[in-house]
């Protein structure tokens, strides 16, 4: 009977594990600064961008793959948005032209790594810094206001009843998207079986190129949402949005139990690991530590997500 029982997967809820010992911590050691309505509130307004760039990246690293350029597409999105606005004064296609830059992107991310081979770290990696020169170009690194106060409202500044905030509104939408995706449509399920085994995924008749197209556009239209909601909130575009987020964006994915390998994703883990991830920093904030402290144990986080991605992928491959 016990040699039938399956055993407990630790690694698979460490997230959980982790942010429940994190929020008892802060309660205890913060107590009302931390542990309020509002403060809490504000924790989802700080972690909306992350978590929902991180549902997409769910998709990214389950297939095998994942995308540095996340940051710079949500900067260069939210400009292509601001100036489309400024100018033409039509929300509707301001919100389709930063859309557009995202999937544009985003397609020419996976074109290039299905078509030629190339390892997405490295064609993301380049494609990284050339958005953000053409971010920084675009407007000769000047910022870009936006002044209709209805995309601020929607995208940014606004609540539900005057107390939910609209960015966890678009928060939870994204996540139960990507969680029917990945979990009920045969789409998911062949994103999880080409990071499981490509050529096994190939023999089934998966078009393994097709998908790898496909969740780079996700990741860049996602991206370019996550800049439109960081302009939003700011009531302005800047290049500098995005700056950095891959790395949160990657710890929160594999944090929350999407093995780096591929084959294995969770996109309620993502969004527990993007608010672990804005959690820890919006504590360490509120209990005084420097900038520099907070980075210091925001890169043990990250690297302790790579380490538990690693131990999942290699108690996978001991049962194989």
């Amino acid at each position: 009977m016990l040699s039938n029982i399956k055993r407990f997967d630790l690694s698979k809820y460490m997230a959980y594990i982790i942010f429940a010992l994190i929020l008892a911590i802060f309660a205890l050691w913060l107590g009302e600064r931390f542990f309020s309505v509002n403060n809490i509130l504000n924790i989802t307004r700080q972690t909306a961008m992350i978590s929902i760039m991180a549902m997409a990246m769910t998709f990214v690293i389950a297939s095998g793959n994942i995308d540095l350029s996340i940051g710079a597409i949500a900067a260069l999105s939210s400009l292509t948005m601001a100036l489309t606005l400024q100018a033409t004064g039509n929300v509707a296609l301001a919100i389709a032209a930063g859309l557009g830059v995202g999937a544009l992107i985003g397609f020419t991310n996976g074109w290039l790594v299905a078509s030629f081979g190339i390892p997405s770290f490295l064609v993301t990696l380049g494609v990284l810094s050339a958005v953000k020169g053409a971010a920084m170009w675009s407007t000769n690194t000047a910022a870009v206001p936006i002044e209709n106060e209805w995309f601020n409202e929607v995208f940014g500044l606004g609540t539900i009843a005057g107390v939910v905030p609209v960015l966890l509104v678009w928060t939870l939408v994204s996540t139960a998207f990507g969680y029917f995706v990945l979990n009920y449509l045969p789409f998911g399920k062949k994103v999880l079986a080409t990071g499981g085994n490509v050529v096994a995924a190939k023999y089934t008749g998966i078009k393994v190129k097709n998908i790898t197209v496909w969740v780079m556009v996700i990741s860049g239209v996602a991206a370019s949402l996550a800049g439109m909601l960081y302009a939003g909130r700011m009531q302005t575009a800047r290049y500098t949005f995005g700056e950095g987020d891959e790395l949160n964006v990657i710890a929160a994915v594999v944090l929350g139990g999407t093995a780096m390998s591929g084959g294995k994703g969770s996109i309620i883990g993502a969004l527990i690991g993007s608010l672990l991830m804005g959690m820890i920093s919006n504590g360490l904030i509120i209990g005084g530590f420097s900038v520099s402290q907070q980075m210091i144990i925001r890169g043990a986080i990250i690297v302790l997500a790579v380490v538990l991605g690693s131990l999942g992928n290699k108690r996978k491959m001991d049962k194989a």
